[in-house]
């Protein structure tokens, strides 16, 4: 992914010059004569506050800036992306299913750990690798059909990457472990997911929001399928 201007998404040879360390000049966008990115004085905790915001311009920042200076080790960012996203979705899960078979009003860390007493490790891999396979699938077919986006091999992986990092909202499923809450709580956490992933598919790709809403949803209700398909077999048994 090349460096674009965190304002407007226009595409930019460099972000800074660097004059000696610690000391750096912001460059310029030549298209909108702002500066191309702000952000990169910025504290870590304003770009996140700006990411929950759902600011175009942070997620822009995020990766088309902050990735880039990664670029040497993409494959280790994107595996461990990926590690971490199945770990939370597996929580979630195991929220989920402790709740199909118990109408409670809260769960906790200890309900957590009872539920491998009562559910196969199986049922859980199925429902984390099947039902994100088959997001994937359908987002990378939604983006092909209604953005008219190229599906190479590069090309997937920066998708992915982008709709791994726009899901940071998961981070917060880790709450569970150490309070209670209200089971919709996790309903909340996937639309704010859902959301964060739309506005990464708008900067990534640049299409009419309409069409990301639509290629979103899409995949999430094909993984919503069949996550409730596999919570349903495994009650009858």
């Amino acid at each position: 992914m090349e460096h674009r201007c965190a304002e407007y998404g226009f595409p930019i040879e460099t972000l800074f010059v660097q004059y000696s360390p610690g000391n750096i000049q912001l460059m310029r966008c030549a298209n909108c004569e702002a500066v191309a990115d702000e952000y990169i004085e910025c504290e870590f905790m304003i770009i996140l506050i700006d990411l929950i915001l759902h600011k175009t311009k942070s997620y822009r920042h995020l990766l088309f800036s902050v990735i880039n200076q990664r670029r040497v080790t993409f494959e280790g960012l994107l595996w461990k992306s990926i590690f971490v996203f199945l770990l939370l979705d597996a929580n979630r899960s195991l929220l989920l299913k402790r709740n199909a078979g118990e109408w409670g009003s809260s769960v906790s860390f200890s309900s957590i750990v009872s539920t491998f007493q009562e559910y196969f490790l199986l049922q859980i891999l199925v429902d984390v690798f099947v039902g994100n396979f088959m997001f994937i699938c359908v987002f990378l077919l939604s983006m092909r059909l209604l953005l008219n986006t190229s599906i190479q091999i590069s090309r997937c992986r920066d998708i992915l990457l982008a709709v791994l990092v726009s899901s940071h909202f998961k981070i917060f499923l880790i709450a569970t472990m150490v309070w209670e809450f209200p089971f919709s709580v996790i309903f909340i956490i996937d639309l704010f997911v859902l959301s964060s992933n739309m506005v990464a598919l708008k900067v990534f790709s640049e299409p009419a929001m309409n069409r990301c809403i639509a290629a979103c949803f899409c995949a999430r209700a094909v993984k919503l399928l069949v996550t409730q398909i596999s919570t349903q077999i495994s009650l009858r048994f």
